[in-house]
């Protein structure tokens, strides 16, 4: 690594590390539901599913500073491909969370379940708004004289600090758990909840 490249990794600490706050604590499908599981199912339960969306994002952004970016760029079909794909798994999951109806504390037979690390993980790939963060950051961000080191310094910063932005999404949820015991203002919780992920895939469709 050349002396300058500590330099350049300095310059781009604060602007990225704000840029991925910014990014990461706004509304969108992640947050909602992260604070859906943490109000049906507690923090510890929710755990796997905020892992999951920090590796899926680690994956994603080295792919994406490593060519995927410019592949993705070149062949505008496939971003399309992605945006479907993701819109469609979103209505999903917003439908499950619309008719979920009560808190699930246990691990019965009957009972729903998080989202998993693995569901977590691959979600991030069909996730429209972590392409926006991802494709914006390096082609913002980036020292095209330090090409490799500036793709791992990029996703090294906006994985950090996704870790508390995520986990303050699924803390809101938990501390809703006990306003929400009551059935009826679960159920309208929910139903608001799934509503808001269906309508978070509209503008990251445009």
């Amino acid at each position: 690594m050349e002396p300058s490249f500590a330099a350049s990794a300095l310059q781009m600490l604060l602007p990225v590390a704000l840029f991925g706050v910014a990014s990461s604590i706004t509304p969108g499908p992640n947050n909602f539901m992260l604070l859906s599981s943490g109000v049906n199912f507690g923090f510890r339960r929710t755990l796997p599913h905020m892992w999951g969306i920090v590796a899926g994002g680690i994956s994603l952004f080295l792919a994406v500073g490593l060519g995927l970016g410019a592949i993705i760029k070149a062949f505008p079909e496939l971003h399309l491909v992605l945006k479907i794909a993701g819109g469609g798994y979103l209505l999903y999951l917003a439908w499950k969370i619309a008719s979920s109806r009560t808190m699930k504390s246990g691990k019965s037979a009957d009972a729903a379940y998080p989202l998993s690390f693995i569901q977590a993980a691959l979600f991030q790939w069909v996730n429209p708004k972590a392409w926006v963060l991802a494709l914006t950051a390096f082609s913002l961000y980036a020292d095209p004289r330090f090409p490799f080191w500036s793709v791992l310094i990029i996703t090294a910063i906006l994985s950090t600090v996704n870790i508390p932005c995520v986990s303050t999404w699924a803390g809101f949820g938990v501390a809703l758990r006990g306003f929400l015991a009551d059935p009826v203002r679960l159920k309208w919780f929910n139903i608001c909840m799934g509503i808001l992920l269906a309508l978070s895939i509209w503008p990251m469709l445009q």
